[in-house]
């Protein structure tokens, strides 16, 4: 199925409203920001809300906070006590990530953290029961490596833009589709995990660790 301008308005039209603040923070990133893509977006910041509903994560590890969007909807269906704690390496957008968060419900339960995942990650001693991994293309099989130990069985691990605008298809691929590719094809192959890639937006590798 092909989804259209058309097929993507009726299914906004037919999907539960964002909180003000989310609905601020995206209207503040498409008036402001080039790079607006990287948001996680309406339809999808309602998908990742639902998982996490249903998920009812204590603890949720975000590699790549961006502007706090994803974040934000994460920390929607966070259990009683639980929290987020987001990653990245960009002072300027982090800072515009903490100032809406801070005028948010959430703000004592999302954490931020300034600096190369890779290094931070084998610092956290935390059990992750929900991985989104949101960042640099070419990390991504690392990023997979560093957490899977730390996810609880039957926790999950949602990597993005993993059709990288249908690229991944493409016979000659630049590094960053190449690692997505990369990605793909390890998850694949690993008996640790089950898997199912979403063709959402631009693409959501969704996997439960076995």
């Amino acid at each position: 199925m092909i989804f259209t301008e058309e097929i993507q308005s009726y299914a906004e039209i037919f999907t539960s409203s964002e909180s003000d603040v989310l609905r601020q923070l995206r209207e503040h990133c498409y008036a402001n920001y080039e790079d607006k893509a990287m948001l996680s977006g309406f339809v999808q910041g309602r998908l990742l809300s639902m998982f996490s509903h249903m998920i009812r994560p204590r603890v949720v590890l975000e590699i790549g906070t961006y502007l706090g969007y994803s974040a934000l909807c994460f920390a929607e269906g966070l259990a009683e006590g639980g929290k987020v704690i987001t990653l990245d390496i960009q002072e300027d957008t982090n800072a515009v990530a903490r100032a809406f968060v801070e005028k948010s419900e959430f703000a004592d339960r999302i954490e931020f953290h300034l600096g190369f995942a890779t290094e931070i990650i084998p610092s956290l001693s935390e059990s992750f029961d929900l991985v989104f991994i949101d960042a640099d293309k070419p990390n991504y099989s690392n990023y997979f490596d560093l957490v899977i130990d730390k996810v609880r069985p039957g926790g999950f691990i949602i990597a993005d833009n993993v059709l990288w605008s249908g690229k991944v298809l493409d016979d000659s691929k630049d590094e960053n589709t190449q690692a997505l590719h990369d990605y793909n094809q390890k998850i694949q192959t690993d008996m640790r995990v089950a898997n199912i890639l979403l063709p959402i937006r631009d693409g959501l590798m969704v996997t439960r660790k076995r």
